[in-house]
């Protein structure tokens, strides 16, 4: 197998992105630590959001501007893990990490207000969210995709947009911003995960490899053209991604949409039991509450 250093450093750590990235995690800490002043009702960042956001930036950088970036374009495997990483698990880190204050003053913009409330409601946010992950799965739209440099990016950028809206339903850190609980995000839970298996089941039991971009050396060659740059893959003489894999395709192919569905069951199942605690506490208080009202009643007898 080939090593991938052929491929050179700007396309396997992607300098570029990483700066964008830096950019970002300054504006967060300017905003929430010495600009906060200038926020309504604003707090002290507490550490804990700190380390959420800087854990997604990480995981970010992790799966777009990392070598892993670069091997999803050689195994299908790789891009299942970094597809689920990138709509299942950064985007409630991301919700989690900004300040409720942060929030309510990016949701006092009236646009944004409006968008949101259509957007995270319940039936909407997991349509549309399921809808576009599946429908990015079809070959032909993948295939497309992967091809132009504007549609990969456009499309990533609206899948995480689309993935915020449906997590916001579970994890939305604003009490008059909670549309779901209890039994309703277990409903909500059960729901997203039958709605993305499909997606999940075309990519497993198929028989024949489904993508152009890692079966079609032409158009594999086009899109690690525009993942690696035309000058550096042109000087490269590859025939197909089966260079740098020991897998067939079509293993590679299942296996990606095998680890795709047990890392969705994973993060599910974490958040599930998070809800059952969540449940269980203000049962326990709401219990505690009565008992203590009973007690308190001159009618309580022992």
């Amino acid at each position: 197998m080939l090593p991938l250093d052929i491929f050179g450093f700007k396309a396997l750590w992607s300098p570029y992105f990483l700066l964008i990235l830096l950019a970002l995690t300054v504006g967060y800490f300017l905003i929430t630590i010495p600009f906060r002043s200038k926020f309504r009702d604003s707090e002290p960042l507490a550490v804990k959001q700190a380390m959420l956001f800087l854990t997604a930036i990480v995981l970010l950088y992790a799966i777009k501007g990392s070598p892993l970036d670069l091997m999803g374009h050689l195994m299908f495997y790789i891009h299942g893990i970094t597809m689920v990483i990138l709509v299942l698990l950064i985007p409630p880190l991301f919700i989690l990490s900004i300040p409720k204050w942060l929030w309510r003053s990016v949701l006092d913009v009236k646009i944004i207000k409006s968008i949101f409330k259509l957007f995270t409601k319940p039936v909407i946010a997991i349509l549309l969210f399921n809808g576009f992950f599946s429908f990015y799965h079809i070959p032909i739209i993948f295939d497309h995709v992967m091809q132009n440099r504007y549609y990969h990016g456009g499309y990533s950028i609206l899948l995480f947009v689309m993935a915020v809206f449906m997590w916001w339903s579970l994890i939305s850190p604003l009490p008059e911003y909670q549309p779901l609980s209890g039994i309703k995000k277990v409903a909500y839970l059960f729901a997203n995960s039958m709605l993305i298996t499909p997606a999940c089941a075309l990519i497993i039991f198929s028989d024949a490899s489904l993508y152009a971009t890692y079966h079609d050396p032409k158009v594999w060659g086009q899109v690690m053209s525009l993942c690696v740059g035309p000058s550096v893959f042109s000087n490269l003489n590859l025939s197909g991604p089966e260079l740098f894999s020991s897998l067939s395709l079509v293993d590679d192919q299942r296996l990606g949409g095998v680890v795709m569905k047990i890392i969705q069951e994973i993060i599910y199942a974490i958040v599930l039991a998070q809800v059952f605690f969540e449940w269980y506490r203000k049962d326990q208080e709401e219990s505690e509450r009565e008992m203590k009202n009973q007690m308190l009643n001159p009618h309580f007898v022992e």
